[in-house]
Formats: C-alpha cells, structure tokens, sequence
C-alpha cells in the first residue's frame, strides 16, 4: 500500500495556501507515488461531520497563483471541544492516514502540537500574515500582505496631500506589529503603532501638530489593530484594545478592529486637522500571493513532504535564512514572534 497522507488549511486564509497544497500534492504523487486526501475546513474535517476529498494532480493545475483555499478552512479548535482529540484520531484512523500536513498560524501549530504528542503524525507549515510565529524568518502570506498595504499607502498618500489631512491607516496585527512596521516603513508612513509598544495619544499628536507646523500639511498615521493607546501621558495604564465585539472564536480570540477611528476622532480633535481613517481589513488576505511568496510555498510544500519520508513528525518547516529547514512543534506552540525594540527605533528615526 502506498504512503497516505492528509493535506488541511486551518485559521484564518492567506495568499499562498493553495500553492502550498500543490507542491505537497505534486511531489508526493510524482516522485512517490503516495495517495494524498484534502481534509476540508481545516480541522473540521477530521472530526466526526468533516468532510474530506481525493487530491490528485489535475485537481492542483493552475492554483499556484489563486488566492485562498480549495480546501477551504475554519477556525474550529479540536482542543476546545468534548471528545474532540478522540474524534480526530478515530477519524485519522478510519482514513488510515500515515501522516498529515497541517497548514496554519499559531493556533493551527498549537492544534498540531497537542494531536502531535497523543500520537498523530503530523508535520506544520507556517502560514501568518501577521509573521508572528516563532522559529522561522518568514511565514507565507506576510509578503503580500505587506505589499498590500504599502500599495493602499501610496494610493491614500496623494489624496491626504491634496486635501491637507491626516490619514490614519488601520492594518492587520493583534499581538505583534510587523505588517504595521514593515509597511508602514516601505509605505513612507510618518508614525507607526504597534502592539509591543503601548503609545500615549499625546505623544501621537504632538508629533502631528510639530510635523505639520514644520511645513508639512499632511500625515500618514499606520496603526496595527492590536495597538494600545493610553489618553493620558500619567496614567499607568498600557491602554485598552478597541473591539468589534465580545464574541470569541474557539481559541479564545476577540474580533479586533475600531482603533483606526478611534485615533483619527482623537488627533482631529486634539490637534483641529481634518483626519480621515481607512482599516484595510480583509483586503490584506486576499488576492493572489506575490512572487516572494509562491516560490516561498513551494519551498515549504516540498520540504512537508521531505520530513514525512523522513519521518521527522512533530516537525514545522521553516525558512532561517535561504534555507528550508525543519523546528520542532514544540518551540513554536503557544509563542509569540514579536517586533524587537531596535527595529522600531529604526523606523522612529522618520517619525514626524
């Protein structure tokens, strides 16, 4: 019997997911001959009402450069739910899967880790826009998140201009800042904020006020959604995160986003500059993932199926410089990458 192994997309969806699948579906069935099975909806589909559906290579022809997912996916958390470890392992077990690549963030590794150690083999592979998983330089879907953003920067750059506002620029973020620092950089940005760096109002203001009294009559503002601003300079408070709501997903996670209009409503008032606010969204999700970021996938895809003939389980492949290597599960699950304290010194050097 030939190698069998399962293929899911799991969290939120990102630019690059689908070339992942098609270098794992690619070399697993022309250079070994396995038998490869899309898991639907991320780990949905290895519990009791998943789905699942046969891979084979006509099925991944020309979806190197398609935006999302054809395995789809959803946010459901096995580790959440009554008898859920069980009911992925039995469901594993009726497949006779031999191996399954688990595609995702870090509650997606999180997930990986924990079926990992109850005996499923399991290889990760880091998809984030937010590149906040530790362990690897980059995670697929950042590079084209962060070109999206600086192309919605310098579209708004010249309407700010024209009509001398403020424009405050609302990106993707809710434990780390890189979208926000890397674009922010690359898109000429004249103040970034970040989560790993709590920011007065006044301090933001100030340097609107000093910026647009030294000539300059107009400002781009990039926040990350996960920012914290406090109101008042004496306060002890590393501030508050703004919310859509006070519903929570099944890893426990809040739905982030406000603080953009938040902060125009703010500088406007304090500083009497006319600011307008645009939150990007989901617009850094979509669309078909850069140059970067498919030969990236590529690389990552081949590497997943290079540790299952290894049989390296337990594994995330990783990019660490120009090579693909392999961390263990266990370093990634349930930390953080965040933006260093020099890397925002760099970028302060242009604030203002």
């Amino acid at each position: 019997m030939p190698t069998h192994i399962g293929i899911l997309t799991s969290g939120g969806d990102c630019p690059g997911l689908n070339a992942v699948i098609r270098a794992v579906v690619v070399k697993a069935i022309k250079r070994n001959g396995w038998r490869v099975t899309g898991i639907l909806e991320g780990w949905k589909g290895l519990t009791r009402e998943g789905t699942t559906r046969p891979m084979t290579l006509p099925e991944v022809s020309g979806i190197l450069g398609l935006g999302g997912t054809i395995l789809k996916t959803s946010r459901t958390n096995p580790l959440s739910k009554e008898n859920g470890v069980a009911e992925v392992l039995q469901k594993t077990a009726h497949l006779k899967l031999d191996a399954v690549i688990a595609i995702g963030g870090e509650d997606t590794m999180g997930v990986a880790y924990a079926l990992h150690e109850k005996g499923l083999p399991l290889i990760g592979v880091p998809k984030t826009i937010d590149n906040d998983l530790p362990g690897t330089d980059y995670s697929f879907g950042f590079d084209t998140a962060v070109n999206t953003v600086v192309q919605a920067i310098d579209r708004v750059r010249t309407t700010t201009e024209a009509h001398k506002r403020v424009m405050v620029v609302e990106v993707m973020g809710r434990h780390s800042g890189w979208i926000a620092l890397q674009g922010g950089i690359a898109g000429g940005a004249d103040a970034i904020l970040i989560p790993e760096r709590p920011t007065d109002l006044d301090e933001v203001c100030s340097l609107v006020v000093r910026r647009h009294e030294g000539g300059k009559d107009f400002s781009i503002v990039v926040v990350a959604e996960g920012a914290k601003v406090t109101a008042d300079r004496s306060a002890s408070s590393d501030g508050t995160l703004i919310l859509q709501d006070l519903a929570k997903d099944d890893f426990g996670h809040v739905r982030l986003g406000g603080i953009g209009q938040v902060l125009a409503r703010e500088i406007e008032k304090r500083t009497g500059y006319e600011t307008r606010e645009v939150m990007l969204g989901h617009v850094q999700r979509g669309g078909s993932p850069t140059a970067f970021d498919r030969y990236l996938c590529t690389r990552f895809g081949l590497k997943a199926v290079e540790l299952i003939e290894q049989k390296q389980f337990g594994k995330m492949v990783s990019l660490q410089g120009n090579q693909i290597v392999a961390v263990s599960l266990a370093d990634v699950a349930g930390k953080t990458k965040t933006v260093p304290a020099d890397l925002f010194e760099e970028a302060a050097v242009f604030f203002g």
